[in-house]
Formats: structure tokens, C-alpha cells, sequence
């Protein structure tokens, strides 16, 4: 049996903000085509590890993106098979929805080149499938911020690139909204997309395919979502605080008091 294909691999990962050292030699690899939550308490590092794989901070260490380093990729070559989705993005108040979204394309156009039928065609599926069509000639500044959010995500979608990392995408989304993003993020994964995402909402990231347990700056555990050990991992690193159940099927994070 063939081993399964890498999108991502750190090696001796470090990285330090400010004189502090955030990550502590990060090994891991994160398998293509499917989707990896990351979790963690508030200091563990998953923002900066995300941060650190889109290529947004120095470090120390080695990473690739399928098989090539990451730093020796050409800027144009990595936007096109990278694409980010950060917390609390912002975009100018008076651009139109539809221009935001077509900033995604940027990468597969030429220099000063106008877009293409085809990137209009992706802006469209893109603003279809996070329900943000409707706003596409409204400004940014007339959006609530679950609005706002989801025209970032459906920005990030357009790239149309073979991993999408999203630090907080759950962000100002409300439930029906945020059931929304779990079926796009399953879209994009049976399309081979691989998706990472750092969540606080422990019982969302659940519903990943595997799971990478942060604390301190280290991965303590990476693991599928379903097994036990994950569970286990997930209520050590918050203290026993919270419990893992099957609930109707699947898996929830219930407070302990």
C-alpha cells in the first residue's frame, strides 16, 4: 500500500516573536486531501504555527509544501497553491464585495492583465457557495461581520489552491452559518483540497478528519479525529475541563463544571 501523499511537512520547526520563542521544533506532517484541525488552549501556539506554514513569519527549520521548500518557491508559484484565511482580515470599507473576492484571482493573472471569463466564472462560485452572492455590489463597509467573514472565506476559495489554511474561520458566524462552512470545507476536501484550520470550537474541529493537539508551542499529540488517544489529548491539554462524548453519532466537547 502506497503511503499516503504530504501537503504540508515541518521539520524542526522553531519560531520566536519578540525575543520570545512561540514554537518549540515542530515536526509533522499533514496528509493532502483532507481536512486538519488544530487545537489548543489560548497560548499554545496554533496561530503562529498556521502563521509559520502560510509563510507569513521567519523560522528555523525546514518546511515543504508537497515537495518542494517553501522558501525556494517563487511568490507567484506559492500564492497559487496557498491560500489564507487570517483572524480578523480586513478589506477596504468601500471596495465592492465582488472586487474583494476577485483579489483572490490576483495570483493567476498576469501582470496588469484583466480578469479572465474564467475568473469571473470562479468569483461567481465562489460568492455562490458562501451565500454572499447577493451582496457581490455592496461595499464591505455595509456588511455585518458575519457577512464580512464570509466574503473573506469565499476570497480565500477563489485562489483555488491546493491548501487553504484558516486561522478562526468560525469567526462572527452564526450556527446555521457555521454548519454552512463544515459542509464547503467537506466540498473542498472531496475535491482533493487540503484544509487546515486552527479552531477554538473544539466540538467543530471534532467534525475534522484529524486533529493536531498544541500546547506550550509543541504538538503533544496528531491523530485521527475519531480515535481515543485524540480524545484523551484534547482533555489533558485543557485540564480535564472538558469531556469528549458520542453524542447521535458524533463527537462533542462537553464543559466539565
Amino acid at each position: 500500500m502506497n503511503a499516503p501523499l504530504m501537503a504540508l511537512r515541518l521539520r524542526d520547526v522553531h519560531v520566536s516573536l519578540a525575543g520570545q520563542e512561540v514554537l518549540l521544533g515542530i515536526d509533522m506532517s499533514l496528509v493532502a486531501g483532507c481536512w486538519t484541525s488544530i487545537v489548543g488552549p489560548n497560548g499554545a501556539g496554533k496561530s503562529t504555527l498556521l502563521k509559520a506554514m502560510a509563510g507569513l513569519l521567519p523560522l528555523t527549520g525546514r518546511l515543504f509544501l508537497f515537495d518542494q521548500e517553501l522558501v525556494a518557491m517563487q511568490p507567484k508559484q506559492r500564492a497559487q497553491q496557498l491560500s489564507w484565511l487570517g483572524q480578523n482580515e480586513s478589506a477596504s470599507e468601500d471596495l465592492r464585495v465582488w472586487d474583494v473576492v476577485m483579489l483572490g484571482r490576483i495570483p493567476h493573472q498576469d501582470w496588469l492583465a484583466s480578469p479572465s471569463p474564467q475568473d469571473h466564472a470562479v468569483v461567481e462560485t465562489a460568492l455562490k457557495a458562501t451565500q454572499a452572492w447577493d451582496w457581490r455590489e455592496r461595499a464591505m463597509g455595509q456588511l455585518s461581520g458575519g457577512e464580512r467573514q464570509r466574503v473573506l472565506l469565499a476570497r480565500a476559495m477563489a485562489v483555488q489552491a491546493q491548501v487553504m489554511l484558516m486561522d478562526e474561520p468560525l469567526a462572527n458566524l452564526d450556527p446555521p452559518h457555521q454548519v454552512d462552512w463544515l459542509e464547503q470545507v467537506r466540498c473542498l476536501t472531496a475535491q482533493n483540497t487540503t484544509v487546515i484550520s486552527v479552531l477554538h470550537e473544539v466540538g467543530m474541529a471534532l467534525h475534522a478528519d484529524n486533529m493536531v493537539v498544541m500546547q506550550a508551542g509543541r504538538v503533544v499529540h496528531q491523530g485521527a479525529c475519531v480515535d481515543a488517544a485524540t480524545h484523551r489529548a484534547v482533555e489533558a491539554v485543557f485540564d480535564k475541563r472538558i469531556a469528549i462524548h458520542s453524542l447521535d453519532g458524533q463527537w462533542v466537547a462537553v464543559p466539565k463544571l
